[in-house]
């Protein structure tokens, strides 16, 4: 062999291994891919759980999108959405107003004349029929008569305390509809309403409790899809909007325990797979879910099992690292708000309290 040939058998090793080294490099600085792909599905159950109707407008609405990288993976299915549960007037939470009939009403003409949106201003009213063959108040359904009717309009959520305007809108819209179906209605003083509304908004604004912590990127940055699978690991599911993943309730229908949450940007960005984020946030909604489920335990679970497969750090908004004391302190804080709510009869997961703190 000649010293020519030689020398080029030797550069072009050098030049292949300068090669393999820059794609090593390349792929060593971009964010950490999954290993397999995700569903492009967002279904996040419980949803309509969470709503009081369809048709309330309280429905977290679907992006519609769907990621270009995620492709269908065989080991995370998420389960059928759960059927719609309408909610069922509490005087607790309700401000209602009887609708009277002078004869009972086919379930089909109620609902031929129900408002095309059941919310005033930010609060959701729903109306309920009494069915005269089981004696149970119903949202109104077909093939069913109704003796008597009622309606009501939630006195707070997270919006504030509902007020003089929103309950006029209510007013207005209910009237609408007694006089399509010969109802009669009654509806409560309009200040006693306003002030049952405040002292309620009162008692839930202290008492909203919702957990968050982030998790920081200790090191290269994570794909869209390298969080997918690693949450995917830990029970979450893809949620209803872009950026989101959910560890569902065990209960169908049911809001989800936890929420996992990242920039929707990235989620939508035509290369999921080449976006770099390097902080999540794990949430947890106190009293949507039930103190018996321990979501507080599901919560610091979570936590420090995604912390060390994402190898990150877990630190509060603030960006200080949390602690074991800090859970310790927050788990007597929690009992604490727990007996406080269920005072109330609002305890944490029943159906009022996810009303009343949405």
């Amino acid at each position: 062999m000649t010293l020519t040939v030689a020398l080029a058998i030797l550069a072009g090793i050098v030049i292949a291994a300068l090669v393999v080294h820059s794609i090593w490099t390349a792929r060593r600085a971009g964010p950490r891919r999954a290993d397999g792909e995700l569903p492009a599905h967002r279904v996040e159950p419980g949803l309509d759980a969470i709503s009081a109707s369809a048709d309330d407008g309280t429905k977290e609405p679907s992006s519609g999108a769907s990621d270009p990288a995620d492709e269908p993976h065989p080991a995370l299915r998420p389960p059928p959405p759960a059927a719609r549960r309408p909610a069922r007037l509490d005087p607790l939470i309700d401000a209602i107003a009887p609708l009277a009939l002078d004869a009972p009403i086919s379930g089909d003409m109620v609902l031929a004349h129900m408002p095309p949106s059941r919310r005033a201003g930010t609060k959701p009213f729903h109306i309920e029929g009494l069915n005269v063959e089981t004696g149970d108040w119903e949202a109104p359904m077909p093939g069913r008569r109704y003796g008597e009717l009622q309606a009501g309009v939630q006195l707070a959520n997270r919006s504030g305390a509902l007020n003089q305007i929103e309950y006029s809108e209510f007013v207005q819209k209910v009237q609408a509809f007694a006089e399509a179906v010969g109802a009669m209605p009654d509806f409560p003083d309009m200040l006693d309403v306003a002030a049952r509304a405040r002292e309620l908004d009162g008692f839930a604004s202290p008492h909203d409790a919702q957990l968050s912590m982030l998790l920081r990127a200790n090191s290269a940055a994570w794909s869209v899809g390298f969080i997918q699978q690693s949450a995917a690991r830990q029970g979450f599911v893809p949620g209803a909007l872009p950026g989101r993943l959910v560890l569902p309730a065990p209960d169908e229908g049911a809001p989800p325990v936890l929420v996992l949450s990242f920039d929707p940007q990235a989620a939508l960005a035509e290369d999921p797979a080449a976006a770099a984020l390097r902080e999540v946030t794990l949430s947890l909604d106190v009293p949507q879910t039930p103190e018996t489920a321990e979501p507080f335990a599901a919560w610091q679970e979570a936590a420090r099992a995604l912390a060390a497969s994402m190898d990150s750090t877990l630190v509060d908004d603030r960006g200080w690292p949390i602690t074991l004391q800090h859970f310790t302190g927050i788990a007597a804080d929690l009992q604490v708000l727990y007996r406080t709510l269920e005072s109330r009869d609002l305890a944490a997961g029943s159906p009022a309290a996810r009303r009343l703190f949405s």
